[in-house]
């Protein structure tokens, strides 16, 4: 039935992507000397606002799950290899981000306006990245045999398995309700002391091999504007707050070498 169908909206995708450029150029200008005002980077006078951690990192992951879901069942057209693979990679994702990360963490509380702020980028995210790959890509029966194709996936589940190991290792520094820093140790974090972002970071660098595409360079960049400082002032507190750091460990830098 063609009427189920939608077309390629590539002035939409190609605005979003920019947008997304952009909008990661900003953060990176904006935040140079300070980082948003959560977690251990919570400003003194924190808004009145906060919501729990399990909460907020639950509905600002969500939409990026829910608005490829939703497409897909709006097309007839995800049941090609090249869409499928890449949405379901895509998914997982954020299926771990909301349905697993989101219920085991112990972070500290979120002010309402970072929940939303980062809701809403997921949202404009996952249907960016659902449109294109449902609507969009273009993907040839050579395509799965290509470079790009196996370096992508190795990449992006490599970084994966780095950021969910990396995540288990912070969520086990302290003990439950427990509100105390710690210096993370095993896996990357001998080496790179932004361990869990490095790996989300490869991620998403390995989906834009993959899709070789506009929207996946977008997202790669972004990521690497808003985690990269992040990684940075993480770094910089271990320095601050714990004498012995980085003396005893081999993590020199936030992300690499």
């Amino acid at each position: 039935d063609e009427t189920c169908k939608m077309h390629c909206y590539e002035s939409v995708v190609n605005c979003l992507s920019c947008g997304m450029l952009l909008a990661g150029l900003l953060h990176l200008i904006n935040h140079r000397k300070a980082q948003a005002s959560y977690g251990r980077h919570m400003k003194p006078t924190a808004p009145a606002r906060m919501v729990p951690a399990r909460v907020a990192w639950f509905l600002q992951e969500m939409p990026a799950l829910l608005m490829p879901l939703l497409l897909m069942h709006l097309s007839r057209q995800y049941s090609a290899m090249g869409r499928a693979i890449l949405l379901k990679t895509f998914c997982l994702h954020y299926f771990h981000r909301t349905f697993v990360y989101s219920l085991l963490t112990r972070g500290q509380p979120f002010p309402l306006s970072v929940m939303t702020t980062g809701g809403f980028f997921c949202f404009l995210n996952g249907f960016l990245q659902g449109h294109y790959l449902l609507h969009c890509a273009q993907f040839d029966e050579k395509w799965s045999a290509g470079y790009r194709y196996t370096i992508g996936l190795v990449v992006f589940y490599i970084g994966m398995a780095i950021n969910i190991h990396s995540d288990y290792i912070l969520r086990n520094l302290r003990k439950s309700k427990e509100i105390v820093y710690k210096i993370p140790a095993g896996g990357l974090f001998e080496y790179v002391s932004g361990a869990n972002y490095f790996g989300e970071l490869v991620e998403w660098f390995g989906y834009a091999i993959v899709t070789w595409s506009l929207p996946g360079i977008s997202i790669a960049v972004f990521s690497l504007c808003f985690i990269g400082p992040r990684a940075y002032y993480h770094h910089k507190f271990y320095k601050e707050h714990f004498k012995e750091y980085p003396r005893f460990r081999k993590a020199l830098i936030p992300f690499i070498f």
